[in-house]
């Protein structure tokens, strides 16, 4: 159980960790992104309103009808600015390519990067590492295109080292989680050792004078007869005794340590032979019970295991099933069998489905009837976990209370 916890506070650590840095991710990848567009679409602006061409910084500031240039744009910039600019007529015919500031595009491609950027009907956007902007000249349609290639390969860069960069640090951060989770569960670990103690220590102080008093029963019984009263001590004894007992099997199997064997058994047999042994107790309350057990179902676990998994969901079942009502067994085998208890109750709709595996957990609304403590269920789930396996609660229809284990 201790393991458990470490191992789901080292998943949260990290968890948190990875989500941390994906949403820092995205959000620079974002800003990136939409920063890498801004400054392609001002030098597009800028080679549009000039016709295709890059104006020089001087009739740059000194036109008001030139959009206004950013900060970042220098002498340097028509040198290292890679574009290129193709024209259509009225018509729609192609009437001029400029590749003069770009040397890897050829004239047909430019022609080609152009028709495509027309048939998508968009003012901007990108083709390959262009970044595009189609307007209107006198003589028809433009597009201009500015290369983005540079700075896809910065961004590329950037981002091949930040994932560098995490993929060290999850590393770290893993080992530091995995040091520092020892020492963060270690009121729990202890807790969990005393009362995994206190529950063996009480086991040994109650079961003497639990047995004394069985013997002592007994005797005077004999000397003075049989009573009520008599029998409602020895009833509450052997509860008090079962109720030891159960701790004493959850506190085992709640230790990582203690290994069920595991074997090969049918499980149609232990299933059918367990459900079956109920039948006079059902039968007595006016009850019904229907098995549907197909035969020679193979599974391997712990079979004594497994039958205590059964008799306690049919004891949950003979409890709470409404007077006159029916109980359902049902197996389905294949690769990973599965059992289904059902039983009539209406009061299920009160119940906390989710709580009714925790340990000593009673409905006052719903669940008076009955001497159980509330830890059964408890042991079922311990029993299904220690075999890899899945057991729920499902409320059907509002009077059917159905537990179903998967295998």
């Amino acid at each position: 159980m201790i393991y458990r916890l470490r191992k789901k506070f080292i998943k949260i650590c990290m968890l948190s960790f990875v989500t941390v840095f994906f949403v820092l991710f995205a959000a620079i990848y974002l800003i990136t992104y939409r920063q890498t567009n801004a400054s392609l679409d001002a030098l597009a602006d800028i080679i549009s309103e000039n016709d295709g061409s890059f104006p020089d910084l001087e009739s740059l500031d000194s036109e008001s009808s030139q959009p206004e240039r950013p900060q970042w744009i220098d002498q340097e910039s028509p040198f290292t600015t890679r574009f290129f600019t193709v024209r259509f007529d009225a018509s729609g015919e192609l009437a001029s390519t400029d590749i003069r500031s770009i040397a890897s595009v050829t004239g047909e491609e430019a022609a080609g990067y152009a028709r495509e950027a027309l048939e998508k009907g968009r003012e901007r956007g990108w083709i390959g590492d262009f970044r595009y902007k189609v307007y209107e000249t006198e003589k028809g349609t433009a597009v201009v295109f500015v290369s983005g290639k540079d700075a896809a390969a910065n961004t590329r860069r950037f981002f091949f080292a930040a994932t560098a960069v995490f993929m060290a640090g999850s590393l770290v951060v893993l080992l530091l989680v995995i040091l520092i989770s020892k020492r963060a569960v270690r009121p729990a670990a202890e807790s969990y050792e005393k009362q995994k103690q206190f529950i063996t220590n009480a086991n040994h102080e109650l079961k003497t004078p639990l047995t004394l008093i069985r013997t002592n029963l007994d005797i005077l019984e004999s000397e003075a007869g049989a009573s009520e009263w008599l029998d409602d001590i020895r009833d509450e004894t052997r509860l008090m005794t079962d109720l030891v007992d159960r701790l004493v099997t959850l506190a085992r199997m709640d230790e990582e340590s203690d290994k069920l064997e595991m074997r090969s058994f049918d499980l149609s047999d232990a299933c059918s032979e367990t459900i079956l042994a109920f039948s006079s107790s059902i039968s007595g309350r006016g009850n019904t019970l229907t098995v549907q057990i197909p035969p020679g179902v193979p599974y391997t676990g712990n079979e004594a295991s497994i039958r205590q998994l059964v008799s306690i969901l049919m004891d949950n079942a003979v409890k709470y099933c409404d007077p006159g009502g029916t109980i359902c067994a049902v197996l389905q085998a294949g690769k990973h069998p599965v059992l289904t208890i059902d039983n009539t109750y209406s009061a299920v709709r009160h119940l906390e489905l989710s709580h009714l595996f925790d340990r000593f957990y009673r409905s006052d609304r719903a669940r008076t009837s009955g001497n159980g403590f509330g830890v059964g269920l408890s042991i079922a789930k311990a029993i299904t976990e220690k075999h890899h396996s899945e057991i729920s609660v499902q409320n059907v229809r509002n009077h059917i209370i159905r537990f179903q284990v998967r295998f």
